[in-house]
């Protein structure tokens, strides 16, 4: 029997990292595109693009609209790039409801003029009723080349420290309450634009090896990301790793690991050890006080190892599959 596509291949899992690398990469293998990061750095721009197909559209604090936007504008910040334009492509369900549409449309608007950018160019589409979920919205962006280094994933060293730009989970908790009301939790979705956090990170920071915003699969696939590239062990401490306190009773209460759950607003930075304090002082001095240092890079380490409060360790392994998909 031929092996069909599940809803675990696009969640960010090891499936999602072994399918691109079974299907896509054979096929369209290119230097660019073989860095496989969050956006393409050609020449002295930077381009990415993402789609976005969450449910519900609308969840605490944010909807799909600003999604779709600050998606994008955080890929580009994350590669080392000032965002200044994005295209933006809509495919609704037929019999979607106008008044939807332009509320969306505002919330664009509004994630674009937070972000400065403009968006330039745009395609619009209705598929028959039944045959998609509600909406579908499609994102490019270009940007502006502004990092002194050229960050990749493939420049972690050992020794390396990593950071949070903030509390983690709190995008894909937000998510999963918005879709059971049965939970009485006041939790937001930390969805917001990144760009006056990091840019002037990369301006003063050339010691930052790499970035990524933990959106699909959370830290702990971006992590084992890094892992699988370098073959560096990876080991963080989770009395460092900030977490609001109610979403972590609402991750104990659904038996769901909250390091495997999306941000929409945070960024992992690794940097050189020597570093590492100065890159978190920039943070704290620019708003980001739950910011922290939360592991290193280790070559003594299989894996991404996680000590826990309790005194033990366990590994955090790149799942096969997750609970929650459409998330993002």
């Amino acid at each position: 029997m031929k092996e069909k596509i599940t809803l675990s291949h696009g969640d960010g899992t090891k499936n999602t990292y072994d399918l691109i690398r079974e299907v896509f990469l054979p096929r369209l293998s290119n230097p660019i595109l073989n860095e496989l990061s969050d956006a393409a750095k050609i020449g002295n721009w930077i381009f990415s693009c993402d789609s976005f197909t969450v449910n519900p559209i609308y969840f605490p604090s944010s909807d799909i609209g600003k999604l779709a936007v600050y998606g994008t504008v955080n890929d580009i910040c994350v590669s080392g790039g000032l965002p200044l334009y994005l295209s933006l492509a809509v495919i609704v369900e037929e019999g979607f409801l106008k008044k939807d549409l332009e509320k969306l449309s505002d919330s664009i608007k509004e994630a674009a003029n937070i972000s400065e950018v403009k968006i330039v160019s745009g395609d619009f589409k209705v598929i028959e009723k039944k045959k998609i979920d509600k909406i579908f919205i499609i994102t490019s962006g270009i940007g502006k080349k502004i990092a002194k280094s050229s960050p990749s994933i493939k420049k972690v060293q050992d020794q390396d420290r990593i950071i949070i730009t903030g509390t983690i989970a709190e995008h894909g908790i937000a998510v999963m309450l918005s879709r059971n009301r049965v939970f009485d939790f006041n939790v937001k979705s930390d969805c917001q634009c990144l760009k006056d956090i990091l840019i002037p990170l990369w301006k003063k920071f050339p010691s930052i090896r790499f970035m990524r915003d933990p959106t699909r699969g959370g830290i702990a696939s971006t992590l084992n990301e890094v892992y699988l590239a370098r073959g560096l062990g990876i080991k963080i401490f989770e009395d460092k790793i900030p977490m609001r306190l109610d979403v972590k009773a609402a991750c104990e209460l659904l038996g769901i690991d909250p390091y495997y759950l999306a941000c929409e607003g945070r960024a992992l930075i690794v940097v050189e050890k020597s570093k590492a304090k100065a890159v978190l002082k920039s943070l704290k001095e620019r708003g980001q006080a739950n910011a922290r240092i939360v592991g290193e890079v280790s070559k003594k380490v299989k894996g991404v190892l996680i000590h826990t409060v309790a005194g033990g360790k366990r590994i955090l392994d790149f799942s096969y599959s997750f609970s929650l998909p459409r998330i993002c």
